[in-house]
């Protein structure tokens, strides 16, 4: 199967630089990045992910997941990881293409296809599963119209509702439908998670959790749980982190105005908590990335 995507890559690599390359196909990016050592924050929002070269590790609370151009990755809402981009065979960069889920549009296709006993989703909201050719096929007619952009308007949404079309047929076309039903457990979690994305400097208020997603504090705690493998604290807490990280990253700031910036009361507690999370203190921690990785980190590389 990787031998197969060397279309799709020459593509890609004409029409993207290092890094995350916004493509004119609306919520379809390119990222380009080069193998690490040290693990870098990223968030996986809900999106299709394909590798198109090389491979990547991603931890999961105590999973770790390791994904390549064999497997495509199916993120049904947003999820604070740690991830390791690793070499292909012959050193050369990690390039992938990944794609943001519309809920909207998932529905419309889900409605459009026959009725089917889908198999049961796995707990969390992620899931890794083998490429097909219908879907290898599909995303090279995708990609190609970067080639002939004034085609994009016209044929992209064809062609990405045909995408989405052998996702559903998929063994986590279940899980992509709950995606769809925004009064179903997933959606109303994927609310909550919003929530928390937006007041992720605020102390987090379980009432006001259980007010945006509609649950009660059991079925919220339960259901978050089996999702993110995370409770709601210990998921703002995620964001927190990997936003300090990211901000130490990128300038001179000191550790103690970047815990208070993100919403921590006590920068001793910060430095407690970066340290369970990274496994050494802030400033060390950024030291090591710098030193190990010539250039600003690619944390937002999927």
């Amino acid at each position: 199967m990787t031998d197969d995507l060397s279309r799709h890559l020459d593509i890609a690599l004409r029409h993207a630089s290092e890094g995350v390359t916004r493509t004119p196909i609306p919520r379809l990016e390119i990222s380009v990045g080069q193998a690490t050592e040290a693990t870098s924050p990223c968030l996986y929002r809900s999106m299709i992910c394909f590798i198109l070269r090389g491979s990547k590790e991603v931890a999961l609370n105590e999973d770790l997941l390791r994904y390549d151009p064999a497997q495509y990755l199916i993120s049904a809402l947003d999820l604070p990881l740690s991830g390791r981009i690793c070499d292909a065979d012959d050193g050369a960069s990690y390039v992938a293409v990944s794609m943001t889920l519309d809920p909207a549009l998932l529905a419309e296709v889900a409605v459009s296809m026959p009725a089917s006993r889908d198999a049961e989703p796995q707990g969390v909201g992620i899931a890794i599963n083998p490429m097909t050719v219908p879907l290898r096929d599909t995303l090279l007619r995708l990609l190609a119209l970067l080639d002939t952009p004034h085609d994009i308007p016209g044929l992209a949404p064809i062609i990405e509702r045909e995408l989405f079309y052998r996702l559903l047929q998929g063994p986590q076309g279940r899980l992509l439908r709950q995606i769809a039903q925004p009064d179903g457990a997933l959606g109303r979690i994927r609310r909550a998670v919003a929530w928390i994305r937006d007041h992720h400097a605020t102390r987090l208020r379980i009432e006001a959790l259980c007010d945006a997603s509609g649950m009660s504090r059991a079925s919220l705690h339960r259901h978050f749980v089996a999702l993110t493998g995370l409770s709601p604290i210990q998921y703002q807490k995620q964001l927190r982190l990997q936003e300090a990280r990211q901000l130490l990253l990128a300038g001179d700031h000191s550790a103690s105005d970047v815990a208070f910036a993100v919403g921590y009361e006590s920068a001793s507690q910060f430095s407690r908590e970066y340290v369970r999370q990274f496994g050494a203190p802030p400033v060390r921690d950024i030291r090591q990335i710098r030193q190990a990785i010539d250039g600003p980190v690619a944390s937002t590389v999927i």
